[in-house]
């Protein structure tokens, strides 16, 4: 059975090391990148607390060993379902069975000026992106011959846009670097007069999240001093100042986004499988609807069930989950035999980080709200276990202790190709 896998996210790559040596399996798994993306560390990355090799790690060396997967370093762009084939960028590949995981990518909701001039962060390359433009602002800052001209404020202020788990992660990490690392770097400025403004759309911060969590994430932001902004959406950005629904006026030459994503939907998946979100509809065998041998997996998939009739939220443990119910359903399928088990997601519990020593981590079975130092703990001590490799670990670990004991970061570097993002 040869499975082309789309997307080596954390669905995608779980099944294809499930499937791994699996007797009887051909595996292709295809990615645009050739490393394998942390994605809840990115905001350490843009922060300058992690390097971006600390939390990549190379696909072929995951598989080395391997006998039947093989990678190719290309983007999926159309499936021809009625030949059983895919167009990528590298050419055409036929399958017994696909497995789409290309996950999301961020959601500007149409917005033209927003996704020319924001910041997205859903790539280890779009992290760095914006650690260099953060640190070039500051450069930038001490040449300004005009104090009161209003550029100054500019440059110094940064929006985050979301109060998910991302932004509640970034908002704290920069309110640390203003705090601690920031005003010994740059001497001749003045940091009292930074600005870090998160701004959410809904009443509260961690939406996802128990009301207790919220409250407290809100709590910890203030008082790392974030400008904590909610029940006002971002109506524009021109790239010198933010336009808030309510009418309020930000000057800032950073905005970061991170108040939405969307289903990275290939081409030759008719519309009216689309649900919200651009998610594709699956049944709870993952299979895309209408089709027996087209799976969809992850961020991309939307599944409704008697607990989500709205779909899963987009997190990696349903990914993960997804992927290995999956893998054991096509060991059956292959072998012949019927069974096949449905989907049903084991909600372990979620977390967020703020800073140091502060975080939240709401678990469901017991019934727990955790907050400060014990839920700090539990979140690094989580995220080191799920980072892929030994040598990821120690320095992510080394890092962090780094971090802690001396309250600075050594990766403030400025590559001038990355720093400024690109015209769409």
């Amino acid at each position: 059975m040869k499975v082309v896998i789309a997307g080596a996210g954390f669905g995608g790559l779980k099944l294809a090391r499930r499937l791994n040596n699996q007797p009887g399996f051909e595996i292709l798994l295809i990615d645009r990148f050739n490393y394998h993306q942390f994605q809840p560390l990115f905001y350490q990355v843009a922060t300058a607390g992690l390097d971006a090799s600390n939390i990549s790690f190379p696909l072929r060396k995951l598989f080395q060993k391997s006998r039947n997967v093989r990678i190719r370093v290309t983007e999926l762009k159309q499936i021809v379902p009625a030949e059983n084939k895919i167009i990528t960028e590298a050419g055409e590949e036929h399958y017994d069975v696909l497995v789409l995981a290309m996950g999301a990518d961020t959601n500007f909701f149409g917005n033209r000026q927003l996704a020319e001039h924001a910041f997205p962060m859903k790539s280890t390359v779009e992290a760095l992106r914006l650690r260099h433009c953060i640190i070039q602002n500051f450069e930038d800052a001490l040449v300004i011959k005009d104090k009161d001209s209003g550029q100054l404020q500019r440059l110094m202020n940064i929006v985050v846009v979301g109060g998910g788990p991302t932004g509640v992660e970034i908002s704290g990490a920069l309110a640390e670097m203003k705090r601690y690392v920031l005003p010994k770097d740059y001497h001749e400025l003045d940091f009292s007069k930074m600005n870090i403004y998160l701004v959410e759309g809904t009443d509260r911060t961690l939406g996802s999240m128990s009301s207790i969590s919220s409250v407290r994430s809100k709590k910890y932001l203030e008082q790392l001093g974030v400008k904590v902004i909610t029940g006002s959406l971002v109506k524009d950005y021109d790239g010198k100042k933010v336009l808030l629904q309510n009418g309020q006026n930000i000057p800032s030459a950073t905005v970061l986004w991170t108040a939405g994503v969307k289903g990275n939907v290939p081409a030759g998946i008719d519309r009216s499988l689309i649900a919200g979100g651009n998610r594709i509809k699956v049944d709870r065998l993952n299979r895309v609807i209408g089709f027996q041998n087209i799976y969809a997996i992850g961020d991309l998939a939307y599944m409704e069930t008697p607990l989500y009739p709205y779909g899963h939220p987009q997190v990696a443990p349903v990914a993960i989950q997804q992927a290995k119910l999956l893998a054991k359903n096509l060991v059956t399928l292959h072998k012949g035999r019927t069974g096949f088990k449905e989907f049903e997601y084991t909600d372990k519990g979620s977390m967020a980080t703020v800073g140091r020593n502060l975080a939240v981590v709401d678990i469901p079975k017991p019934r727990l709200h955790l907050g400060g130092f014990f839920a700090w703990l539990i979140w690094m001590s989580l995220h080191l276990v799920l980072i892929l490799g030994v040598k990821n670990k120690f320095f992510v670990f080394v890092n962090w202790l780094y971090n802690y004991l001396t309250y600075d970061q050594s990766l403030r570097l400025i590559f001038k190709e990355f720093y400024r993002k690109p015209k769409s």
